[in-house]
């Protein structure tokens, strides 16, 4: 991947060129491979103990530090050849081939942009607020170990996500720190001549001048956005301010810099990606500027330069109700892109807004940036196989009479960065039974590995992570009782709760209504007595922020903080501050159950609970999302019928109650069930039973290799043929859809026979063609699927000519086996290498 700039001067702020051996440390710094490769932890121990546990940043370490301890340091041989150690492996795993260069060195895939609003690589780096940014910072990770050449774009926000504190009331209250990008692992990236990289974006009345920001991620780059330029006046610099604030005019000139401004920034730095990855919606504008950048690159109109690069396009969604999706007002789209489509994209502003829209023609529809996504990509996916079902019914609105199962949206379970979210504890346990490298290639042998582990291993192991979890949230309730105002000795006592040997629960999710974070509250007393029971304790420990327009959200958190102070049950309950990456790095390591109850089927994926499978914890959760692909009765427990109810407070009632009995009768009697060595046996069973089949299957290392196997590697190959020759093939495609789209509705089909012959059925169908090429359509007979199986679509073979006109008898034999009445002819696009329904959505029916 060749670039035409690099970082000609690294450092954002404090560089102290005197101290020999600093560029060391530095470069260490600023790989963010220490989030999850901690060889290079003691280092930053050493140079400043008290902040490198309260920061778990090195880069902070290494600003901060004094000048005399860190010559002092550099000086030490043992330390300085430790360094030098570290730096000499770091640069010899950045050469050496990967899973991707071994497997496939001879692909046409150099490069893969990936667009996200959000990434959540580390707390050093607060640019997150959620499961969206999980996926993104944990897929940009994996790829990079794995080897793809991938490169990240998102924005450097001046404050990200706010941070959550409880006050004495119980009530949740924000606050928005400034992120100074000197304490952040972030550099700029220069120019040749060591000026800022700095690009010029048209923004209604002003030019906006967007800084560049280059964080290394293993062998991976992400490369951030940034308004704060003071060449821009004050409500432009605000643009990068906040993730998620603001109201709609905000969100969309944040989707311009991410999209047209990412898409200019890889132009800009000379890199050519085959594969535009759009995690979101957010990035949707990327594929419209790609083929802007394709326009100027060969003079072709935008509909053959998108016919050209929609095919390397890929829009992942993670949205699993249709009001999820970012929605514009027409007149704001004309505002801030009517200029851009006019002069730079050569269309009219109503041909722009008709690509967001579910009916063009509409000129009072808003418009839907994923709307946008599916009509410029070449392949769209959901984030779970009951998501992908679910998308398929939310836009079958843009294909109109196709059957639902034939809506073009696949799917790709979403899995975790392993090494990110498994304690040193679970890292020995499972080092012991693999390797080191077990998450850097192919992990189809570490079920039988893990499955061989003695009784004792396991409980021993998550023993010790519990403990270690209790000691966390005494001290993290200590600190939250002392800043909200409390007495000593409500410090100290805090310093008490909980027992390490009890069965502990945790309940972690951003708290929405659709989460049903409350459900647990459903009836109070019973919660309480299954807590209370002095020879079976049960233990909670809650977290979660609500988003600060979200009062009802807000309302359930009060409802927690209440339930604990009136109940005096802060022995047994905890509802711990602040969500972020590193209370739920604690929480998925010590806790024995994790429990999710959102409404089926609102959870598009959900990856909390996969972060318990390395560390030995167990899943309670609704069938939704991932756990409805992973549930098995060994594994964990379920929530549900696997239907879906809406906003039912009956069911809710019913499933709170299920929520108890599991507990009650399954969950803790097992847990407290011992044998002669106090071990829990069919615990621990469980517990190795989930280990072994589920940490492989949903971690990213799978998500990411089929992704490539999927989506990257079609998507280059196709992008490939279609802008060779200067987008010829491209252009060949706009032109016969043009031809096809005007030429459809003269379409026919004519009578339609069915005769029975033994065993087999033979269908005769006269189509009348119109002025449509035959060669650019397939006529089909086709049934809906029955029970288990699925449809019939068998393509008829075209027979005779009719007379007098442009049509032709077409035919096909098939079992006889169902009714005559089931079946019907249809006919579709077909053009060679062009997706339909995607990119073609035209359909007849026999009438």
């Amino acid at each position: 991947m060749k670039t035409k700039r690099r970082v000609e001067s690294p450092i954002y702020s404090f560089f102290p060129e005197d101290i020999e051996g600093f560029e060391k440390l530095a470069e260490l710094a600023l790989d963010m491979r220490w989030s999850w490769n901690h060889s290079a932890d003691e280092i930053w121990k050493e140079l400043d103990p008290g902040l490198w546990e309260m920061t778990n940043n090195p880069w902070v370490v290494l600003q901060t530090a004094s000048r005399s301890r860190l010559r002092r340091a550099l000086a030490d041989p043992e330390f300085h050849e430790t360094v030098t150690g570290l730096l000499r492996a770091r640069r010899r795993e950045a050469r050496s081939p990967a899973w991707f260069q071994r497997n496939h060195a001879r692909a046409p895939l150099t490069s893969i942009a990936y667009f996200s609003m959000e990434f959540m690589l580390s707390e050093a780096l607060p640019i997150y607020s959620g499961g969206l940014g999980n996926v993104a910072g944990d897929q940009l990770k994996t790829a990079a170990e794995l080897g793809l050449p991938v490169v990240g774009v998102g924005l450097l926000y001046q404050q990200g996500y706010f941070r959550q504190v409880i006050d004495k009331d119980g009530l949740q209250q924000a606050y928005f720190p400034y992120n100074d990008p000197g304490q952040l692992p972030v550099v700029p990236v220069r120019e040749r001549n060591g000026e800022w990289l700095r690009l010029k974006l048209a923004i209604p009345g002003y030019s906006l001048w967007l800084r560049v920001w280059q964080v290394q991620v293993g062998r991976a780059r992400l490369y951030l956005l940034d308004a704060n330029d003071p060449a821009n006046p004050p409500p432009l610099r605000g643009i990068t301010s906040e993730l998620y604030g603001g109201g709609p005019e905000l969100r969309l000139r944040q989707e311009v810099v991410l999209g047209l401004g990412g898409w200019r920034l890889l132009g800009a730095l000379g890199i050519k990606p085959e594969v535009c990855h759009m995690n979101e919606g957010h990035a949707a504008l990327a594929a419209v500027d790609r083929a802007r950048a394709f326009m100027e690159a060969t003079g072709r109109p935008f509909d053959a330069a998108l016919a050209a690069t929609r095919a390397g396009n890929l829009f992942t969604t993670h949205t699993p109700v249709d009001a999820g999706f970012d929605r514009f007002a027409p007149a704001l789209i004309e505002q801030y892109l009517g200029r851009y489509a006019r002069e730079v994209l050569g269309l009219a502003v109503r041909d722009l807004l008709g690509l967001g829209r579910r009916d063009p023609a509409d000129d009072r529809e808003p418009f839907n940036m994923a709307y946008l996504a599916i009509r410029t990509s070449g392949a769209v996916n959901g984030v779970s196989r009951l998501h992908g079902q679910v998308s398929r019914r939310i836009f079958r609105v843009l294909f109109p009479r196709w059957p639902e199962a034939e809506i073009p949206v696949g799917h790709v379970t979403n899995g975790v960065h392993v090494p990110t979210w498994h304690s040193p504890w679970a890292d020995e346990l499972w080092t012991k039974t693999s390797s080191k490298k077990r998450w850097l290639d192919r992990t189809e042998t570490l079920e039988a590995q893990i499955a061989g582990l003695p009784d004792a291993d396991v409980w021993r192991f998550r023993v010790e992570c519990r403990r270690r979890l209790v000691d966390y949230v005494r001290e993290k309730q200590a600190w939250q009782v002392q800043m909200s105002g409390g007495l000593p000795e409500e410090v100290e006592r805090a310093r008490t709760i909980f027992n390490p040997d009890a069965l502990t629960l945790g309940f972690a999710r951003r708290f929405a209504t659709y989460k049903r974070p409350n459900l647990l509250l459903h009836d109070p007393e019973r919660l309480l007595a299954l807590l209370g029971r002095a020879d079976r304790p049960i233990q909670l420990i809650i977290a979660g922020k609500a988003h600060p327009a979200d009062r009802e959200g807000q309302a359930m958190i009060r409802q927690w903080t209440s339930f604990i102070r009136e109940h005096e049950a802060g022995s047994r309950v905890v509802f711990l501050s602040d969500y972020d990456m590193v209370l739920t790095g604690r929480l998925v390591q010590g806790v024995d159950v994790w429990i999710n109850t959102p409404r089926r089927p609102w959870e598009a994926c959900g990856t909390s609970g996969m972060k318990v499978l390395v560390n030995g914890g167990l899943n309670l959760s609704e069938l939704d999302g991932w756990w409805a692909e992973a549930y098995a009765p060994d594994l964990g427990w379920a929530l549900g019928d696997g239907r879906e109810h809406d906003e039912d407070p009956a069911w809710d009632a019913a499933e709170a109650e299920s929520l108890y009995d599991l507990l009650e009768k399954e969950i803790t009697p097992e847990f407290y069930e011992r044998d002669a060595s106090g071990i829990p046996v069919r615990w621990v069973a469980r517990v190795r039973n989930s280990m072994a089949r589920l940490t492989p299957r949903f971690s990213a290392n799978r998500t990411v290799r089929e992704y490539t196997r999927d989506y990257y590697l079609p998507a280059a190959a196709a992008f490939r043929s279609r802008s060779a020759r200067n987008g010829a093939l491209g252009s060949d495609i706009a032109s016969k859809r043009k031809l096809l789209d005007r030429g459809w509705p003269t379409i026919r089909i004519g009578e339609v026979q069915a005769t029975e012959d033994g065993e087999m059925r033979q269908f005769e169908a006269r189509v009348h063609l119109g002025s449509l090429n035959p060669d650019w359509v397939a006529v089909e007979v086709y049934a809906d699927g029955v029970g288990e199986e699925g449809p019939v679509r068998e393509e008829m073979q075209r027979g005779r000519p009719l007379e007098a006109e442009n049509g032709f008898t077409y035919g096909a034999r098939l079992p006889a086996g169902r009714p005559a009445s089931d079946f019907t002819v249809r006919v579709v696009p077909r053009l060679p290498g062009v997706k339909a329904p995607l990119e073609m959505p035209h359909i007849l029916w026999q009438r």
